[in-house]
């Protein structure tokens, strides 16, 4: 009777016998849940409010140092004056460090991602015996304070004469950045199909053309992100350069940052200037890169 009505009436519809279970309703989601529209934007902007307010605040006091005239005491930055740039870029020979924390940067930036490329590779993409105690070899390294290995550093490049050289710090600052930049591209080469690599080998390709081809491209986003944080931290890394470097002419920005404290008295406009030197280009770098470094995490941190 049941399927008659319903060819009747021309549906399809399953009409469940009497006595019959009907199905479970489908359980609702709210609960405790609470959909994102429905939180107040308040909620939201204020906890972003206050951090963008407590993180400005030291770039707004270190700003106001460096241009207000010496012995003001205003808290607005009026009238405006370059006396402190012009002291530290001339006479402190800020000119200098700059060129030479670029160096460092630039040479740590590429000697790191390059190497981490290859060893990020190997990881991703061939298995032999010593893998997983390598993989737990890079790991544990990271819990190696650099100051540890400052003494047998100083060793190698006092025998094979390069202390003074801007090259121990670069070689120090790559050794330093390799392990958890190794880590981060094998991540990311494990994103990329290797039937796209096995597609080129079909069609003549060689493993370092169709890495080149396929693969490259596809990592721009992790090669950005690792470059810059290699970048970052050999521009910013102060121990290094104060141990391998002690000529003046040689020495980089943070080090200059730390003649400028004195013994007994400390010029606090030129501190400041020099503080916005060095994190002029930091910013403005991660002002560029930040869709790229974003996506870089992200590629990491989903599973292809």
């Amino acid at each position: 009777m049941t399927a008659a009505l319903a060819e009747k009436h021309g549906t399809d519809t399953a009409v469940p016998a009497r006595g019959a279970t009907p199905p479970p309703a489908a359980p609702k989601r709210r609960g405790r849940e609470r959909a994102f529209d429905d939180v107040p934007r308040w909620q939201i902007y204020l906890p972003l409010g206050i951090y963008l307010l407590f993180t400005l605040i030291p770039f707004y006091w270190m700003l106001l140092f460096a241009v207000r005239p010496t012995g003001s005491t205003s808290l607005v930055p009026w009238p405006m004056t370059g006396e402190h740039f012009t002291k530290v870029w001339t006479e402190r020979s800020f000119a200098t460090f700059f060129q030479n924390s670029m160096i460092v940067g630039i040479a740590t930036l590429v000697a790191t991602t390059l190497v981490a490329l290859a060893g990020g590779y190997a990881l991703a993409r061939f298995d032999f015996k010593i893998k997983g105690a390598f993989m737990l070899a890079l790991l544990c390294s990271q819990f190696i304070p650099g100051a540890l290995m400052l003494v047998p550093l100083f060793e190698i490049f006092k025998n094979l004469q390069m202390i003074n050289s801007l090259g121990s710090v670069v070689i120090a600052e790559t050794v330093f950045q390799l392990p958890l930049s190794i880590i981060l591209i094998s991540g990311f080469i494990k994103n990329v199909p290797v039937t796209l690599e096995e597609a080129a080998w079909v069609d003549g390709c060689s493993r370092f053309r169709a890495f080149c081809a396929v693969v490259l491209p596809l990592l721009r986003p992790g090669l950005i992100a690792v470059g810059s944080f290699a970048f970052v931290h050999s521009w910013n890394h102060f121990l290094f350069a104060l141990m391998f470097l002690s000529e003046q002419d040689k020495q980089t920005i943070p080090v200059g940052l730390n003649t400028l404290i004195g013994a007994d008295s400390v010029d606090l406009g030129a501190l400041a200037a020099g503080g916005v030197i060095a994190a002029v280009p930091v910013v403005v770098v991660f002002a560029f890169i930040q869709k790229w470094l974003i996506t870089g995490f992200s590629a990491g941190a989903v599973k292809g």
